[in-house]
């Protein structure tokens, strides 16, 4: 059991670590408000369209291979990773300190096992029983 869950708990940790170091990059590509193109490892394919407004509509119309693209719209959405794992401990306040020292004291001492059974009523002894109050009081369970 203690060797299983040492594997899982290193596995979860891996997992952990290499979810904080990815980053990954999103390119959207809009002609208007309608999504083109969507590329997650490459830059996107923009089109060749032409802002001219049309006389029913202001939408962009497709022209032949011009370059000027003012209705179109790229956008590119960043998630940066954690560059750097190394935690300097040096540094630390005294009150961090006592914390990490407390946690770590009561964590060790959660896993002790206690030797002997303590019973706190051992050495109590009971008041000696004068009569017997459900036999004159006719209360009895059924």
């Amino acid at each position: 059991m203690k060797e299983t869950l040492h594997k899982i708990t290193s596995t979860l940790m891996a997992l952990i670590v290499l979810l904080s170091t990815l980053s990954f990059s999103v390119d959207m590509h809009y002609c208007g408000d309608h999504l083109v193109d969507f590329s997650m490892f490459d830059k996107v394919d923009t089109c060749m369209m032409k802002a001219e407004k049309s006389k029913d509509s202001n939408s962009c119309e497709v022209m032949e291979m011009e370059t000027e693209t003012s209705c179109c719209s790229d956008i590119e959405v960043t998630i940066e990773g954690q560059d750097d794992l190394k935690i300097s401990f040096d540094n630390l306040t005294f009150e961090q300190q006592q914390f990490v020292y407390s946690f770590a004291y009561s964590f060790i001492n959660l896993f002790d096992a206690v030797d002997e059974n303590i019973t706190p009523f051992r050495d109590y002894v009971p008041p000696p029983l004068l009569r017997d109050v459900q036999i004159l009081d006719q209360t009895f369970l059924i």
